[in-house]
């Protein structure tokens, strides 16, 4: 069926490509302008044309359902609470690695279904590397005028555990994890980069315990659970998509290999 998630996407993966070519044409410039949102993130020229762009190709591909996108987050829980299928949008996630210029910012388009992604992609504008993931199909690395590659998660984690983690965000809890986790490697990441770090097996595990939102995270979700990883709250439990109000995501933990009792390190 065209609306089926593997129909859908590589005209996605095209849409995603597409907004982080209007990223690149902002980020070349010789100087980048940002305005502060009420939340004191940053908002870029560039997050705003990669949103328009990506909400008009979304519609036009499958005109029935509604798109959420961090830069037109505010239909009322009454309405969007209905929704059993929709698109949840990150138009430029890490925009405070774009404003540093060091690449590590992406596009993220999520298909939701039931409160969990059935497809993601993750496009990388600076490398045009893209990563795709379908929960029950795998899960896909995109190089430049190559095919699609399968990737998958590291079976063991490395002697010395690869942890991956924010380069904007690090706290107490973050470090008590990694006292009682003994010898590993700090991988710094932007974005949701993180994720795909773990998808593709170079981590093998990333905890997130500062604040994130819903288009954060649902993209790369679905490129993780593709490629033979997890993503759950620190219950345990896979993260959930508009279950409340709040678009804000409890701490989380994403993970590949199964050989370590992740969440009793966090505890």
């Amino acid at each position: 069926m065209r609306g089926e998630p593997a129909h859908l996407l590589a005209q996605v993966t095209d849409i995603a490509r597409r907004a982080g070519q209007e990223i690149l044409e902002v980020y070349a410039g010789a100087e980048i302008l940002a305005t502060t949102k009420a939340d004191d993130s940053p908002l870029t020229v560039a997050d705003l044309r990669a949103h328009r762009l990506i909400e008009d190709a979304l519609q036009a591909l499958t005109p029935h359902l509604p798109v959420l996108s961090e830069e037109a987050a505010a239909t009322p829980f009454t309405e969007r609470g209905t929704w059993h299928r929709y698109w949840l949008v990150d138009p430029l996630d890490g925009t405070k690695e774009f404003l540093s210029r060091n690449g590590q910012f992406t596009v993220n388009i999520a298909l939701i279904e039931a409160h969990a992604p059935v497809l993601g992609v993750v496009h990388v504008p600076v490398t045009d590397t893209s990563y795709q993931g379908l929960p029950t199909r795998g899960a896909w690395r995109v190089l430049p005028g190559q095919a699609p590659a399968p990737i998958r998660v590291s079976a063991q984690s490395a002697p010395t555990v690869r942890v991956v983690g924010s380069r904007s965000h690090r706290g107490d809890s973050l470090d008590g994890f990694l006292a009682r986790l003994g010898p590993h490697e700090l991988v710094p990441m932007g974005s949701s980069l993180k994720f795909c770090l773990v998808a593709e097996g170079a981590a093998d595990v990333y905890p997130r315990l500062g604040p994130t939102s819903e288009w954060d995270t649902a993209a790369a979700h679905a490129v993780v659970l593709g490629a033979g990883g997890a993503v759950v709250n620190l219950e345990g439990e896979p993260l959930q998509y508009n279950t409340r109000a709040e678009l804000l995501n409890p701490h989380f933990l994403v993970y590949g290999p199964r050989d370590h009792d992740w969440l009793a390190l966090l505890r």
